[in-house]
């Protein structure tokens, strides 16, 4: 984890494995404690909580590695989240509820209902999903102090 408190902005960079079950939810995790220690609202930290794990599980099962980032300040909290990995064929698609290109052995984990991007998209006030095939994706979203 790196950390800049400079100008009231902290920077949160968590790297991600791919497959990497055993520390997978550690940087969702941390950057949820992170926002209880600054005193952010119980209902900010939840879609928070809610978009940065569901990002992360994103990057152990499908990409071969990626890295969590979180830019928190007073006004809202922004997580990106990159991977390198198969990237996404069809947004449209991957974006509808209970579509999940989850292999069988991770379903049999209780992962891959396909509801992470809905749920992300759910929780964000700001939302940009960009993939290329063969090469990887990166997930932006932002959520508002409100």
């Amino acid at each position: 984890m790196n950390e800049d408190k400079s100008n009231k902005d902290i920077k949160l960079e968590y790297p991600i494995k791919g497959m990497d079950f055993l520390a997978a939810g550690e940087a969702s995790s941390n950057i949820k404690h992170t926002l209880q220690l600054i005193g952010f609202s119980p209902a900010i930290i939840r879609k928070v909580a809610i978009a940065a794990y569901e990002a992360e599980m994103n990057i152990v099962i499908h990409g071969s590695q990626g890295v969590l980032k979180t830019l928190i300040n007073p006004a809202k909290i922004e997580l990106v989240a990159e991977d390198t990995g198969p990237g996404i064929p069809d947004i449209e698609l991957a974006m509808q509820e209970g579509y999940s290109t989850a292999p069988d052995n991770i379903r049999e984990m209780g992962f891959g209902a396909g509801m992470g991007l809905p749920n992300i998209k759910n929780c964000a006030d700001e939302f940009t999903l960009d993939s290329i095939v063969n090469k990887g994706t990166t997930l932006k979203v932002i959520i508002y102090n409100q």
